[in-house]
């Protein structure tokens, strides 16, 4: 009977991504705190199902956290969902809620053999990480947390039979979701999707494929763990980053996963692997472009869909061929990722806002921005705003993020601001 209701129900495969959490845990790497707005707005707007948004227990990110949520409140970053990482135990739950209003939670919890032996060094076996997983699990319940996911750090590293019943025990304390963390780039397609089926057929939960890019792997090893979540009976949520930013090789990239489930030939046109029908490929494009100038990483002249030469052609067969038919050697077009128009560079007089402009230059930028304000009161505040957020950048700031100020000066106001404790 339960086979039968897996075949019968109809699953999906989301985006859950980790930029703002474990894309700027990337070693010398950091975002601001704009930044990290500006990408949650980007990832909206992408169709993405959720961002994994900050760590509700750690104190410089409270006031970003608790003004990104004011934002879904407004239902500016809607329907997008805000999730917080927090370690799975009941003290992370209750300092999450207590500072924060946040109403989604992944709390994860080391699982494998190399861990429990290697870094809790016997302070936990492997039933007490059970016990603190199913007590973080039921006091978030307790609390009113909308959703739930409980991570499996090093899942791929861990014995299936002990993954199984740490995932049944998260599922029977509350849980909605399990993360399947290959923390270490360990699997390769086809042991993920042996392991993701042992766990979907046994506890029937929907399944996060969180995976690192340590052997090269990492989107296909995810495309291939949300196909076995597919094929038996879950829904899927694949993990990502934007470019593919992350610890050590990095994550899955957003971008690449989308166009692998979109235009792969196992996936294309088939029906039984639906997309997340919110997503939006236009974004591609200017989300990518925003978070290397963010990051201060530039894109990779090859990289997948929004590099300088993914739709470059130069020997003459290929060209000759791309010309004649663009499927000769594209598989997808570039207009779908929002390419394709003119960029307009200013090589003449350039004012900028920074930390030190005055109020006649800032006037000057706005204007070309087509924003008025009311009254020099207004303009001089928006002004002041604008300098704080170049102090937290570094950069100068992009025309996103001084309309973003321009319009929610109260949110950027409590972004900007940091009480050390």
């Amino acid at each position: 009977m339960a086979d039968k209701k897996r075949k019968n129900k109809k699953t999906r495969i989301y985006f859950i991504d980790v930029t703002n959490r474990d894309g700027v845990q990337t070693s010398r790497i950091c975002l601001a705190k704009l930044q990290k707005t500006m990408i949650n707005l980007y990832l909206n707007k992408m169709g993405v199902f959720q961002s994994e948004f900050g760590f509700p227990f750690t104190h410089h990110e409270i006031n970003y956290l608790n003004a990104n949520l004011d934002l879904a409140r407004k239902k500016v970053l809607y329907p997008i969902r805000l999730s917080g990482w927090i370690r799975a135990i009941e003290d992370d739950v209750i300092t999450a809620v207590k500072l924060t209003d946040v109403e989604y939670l992944n709390m994860s919890i080391s699982t494998s053999d190399q861990m429990i032996k290697h870094k809790f060094q016997g302070k936990l076996d492997k039933s007490a990480i059970i016990k603190e997983m199913v007590s973080a699990v039921k006091r978030a319940r307790k609390e009113g947390i909308k959703a739930i996911g409980v991570n499996a750090e090093d899942a791929s590293r861990t014995d299936i039979k002990y993954l199984i019943e740490f995932a049944q025990a998260g599922k029977k304390a509350g849980a909605d979701r399990l993360r399947y963390c290959d923390t270490l780039g360990f699997d390769d397609p086809f042991s993920i999707y042996d392991r993701v089926t042992a766990i979907a057929k046994a506890v029937e939960i929907p399944i996060e494929l969180h995976c690192h890019n340590d052997l090269g792997m990492v989107v296909a090893v995810s495309v291939a763990g949300a196909k076995a979540a597919i094929d038996n009976g879950v829904d899927a949520y694949i993990n990502t980053t934007i470019n593919g930013m992350g610890e050590r090789a990095g994550n899955a990239d957003l971008v690449s996963c989308i166009l692998a489930l979109k235009y792969s030939s196992g996936f294309l046109n088939n029906p039984k692997y639906e997309l997340d029908p919110a997503i939006n490929l236009k974004m591609a494009w200017p989300m990518a472009k925003y978070a290397s100038y963010a990051f201060g990483v530039p894109l990779p002249i090859n990289q997948v869909g929004v590099g300088d030469n993914a739709f470059a052609h130069e020997s003459g067969i290929h060209a000759d061929g791309a010309l004649k038919d663009r499927r000769n050697y594209e598989l997808y077009d570039y207009e779908e990722l929002g390419r394709g128009e003119p960029e307009v560079i200013d090589t003449g007089r350039n004012i900028t806002v920074g930390e030190y402009s005055g109020i006649k230059g800032f006037r000057n930028v706005y204007n070309k921005l087509e924003v008025e304000f009311k009254d020099d009161k207004e303009a001089t505040e928006i002004l002041e705003l604008a300098r704080f957020a170049n102090v937290h950048t570094q950069k100068p700031l992009v025309k996103d993020e001084l309309l973003f100020i321009a319009k929610y000066p109260d949110i950027a106001r409590k972004i900007f601001t940091m009480s050390p404790e």
